[in-house]
């Protein structure tokens, strides 16, 4: 399947309105972002649901608001909600958003630390989790800070609680995981299944040389301001989510890539088959 994957990534868990205006916390501006996204360009959506006073949520019905807009303006894109249990969310709360059976959920395959708090996912919990999206017929995005998680990732797929088509998504710069070295991505692409699809994450002032070294080599993006709030690595000037994913764009024209549509992504075994309508 040639062209690239853009995980579009709008808000997290950690940027908050005192950090940037430019960030979409009510349902309406997620919705709203989405859309202008998907008309600028990208396969997957990586959504966060936050409560009405901006702290991270899991709520089941505040998931499902978000969702019905999307699809209501992006029918055809590919719906990936998180799971983390970053904050100290109980497994409960987790697979909330499982049973509204969006197309994918993220998978983090590990404990880590960020810079201030830890999350945890215990083995049991990444079963559990692992085993409720096979239920529910949610692919899970896997998503690995260090090679340990890979590793994990490959003993999920062999005991038959991941199954294919599989996505992965390899995330560098985090304090306590991999490094955005030549090395390190190298030595986690090597671990990467033959056949599987795999996308690059840069946290922080490392997006801009992750995004541009993943187009390089035709590998799939993650881009938002989940994961960078600034346009520059000086600081001097905040970014938007469209600004982040137009320079995403701009790096794809240039090498005379394309974009890999949220139908092709979908139809190629990604959308949630359970799911009766894809509106």
């Amino acid at each position: 399947m040639a062209g690239i994957i853009v995980n579009f990534c709008p808000t997290g868990m950690v940027p908050s309105k005192m950090m940037t205006a430019h960030v979409p916390v009510a349902v309406s501006e997620i919705v709203e972002q989405v859309h202008e996204a998907w008309e600028i360009g990208i396969t997957i959506a990586h959504l966060h649901a936050r409560a009405d006073d901006g702290r991270p949520s899991a709520s089941g019905e505040t998931y499902a608001r978000i969702f019905d807009g999307v699809r209501r303006h992006c029918p055809d894109l590919v719906i990936c909600a998180s799971t983390s249990g970053r904050g100290g969310i109980a497994l409960e709360e987790r697979t909330e958003v499982i049973a509204l059976r969006p197309d994918m959920c993220s998978l983090t395959l590990g404990s880590l630390n960020f810079v201030a708090e830890a999350s945890v996912n215990t083995p049991d919990t990444i079963v559990a989790l692992a085993s409720k999206m096979k239920e529910c017929g949610v692919h899970p995005e896997l998503e690995c800070f260090d090679l340990g998680m890979v590793n994990y990732g490959k003993v999920l797929v062999k005991k038959g609680l991941v199954e294919g088509p599989r996505y992965w998504n390899l995330l560098f710069g985090n304090v306590a995981g991999f490094q955005p070295t030549l090395l390190q991505i190298g030595a986690a692409l090597a671990e990467i299944p033959a056949g599987d699809f795999v996308g690059l994450a840069g946290v922080g002032r490392f997006q801009l040389a992750v995004n541009a070294l993943s187009v390089s080599q035709g590998l799939g993006v993650r881009v938002g301001l989940e994961d960078n709030i600034w346009w520059d690595e000086e600081r001097t000037r905040l970014a938007t989510n469209a600004s982040l994913l137009g320079r995403v764009h701009e790096l794809m024209a240039l090498q005379g890539h394309t974009l890999i549509s949220a139908k092709t992504f979908g139809d190629h075994g990604f959308y949630n088959t359970q799911r009766f309508s894809r509106v």
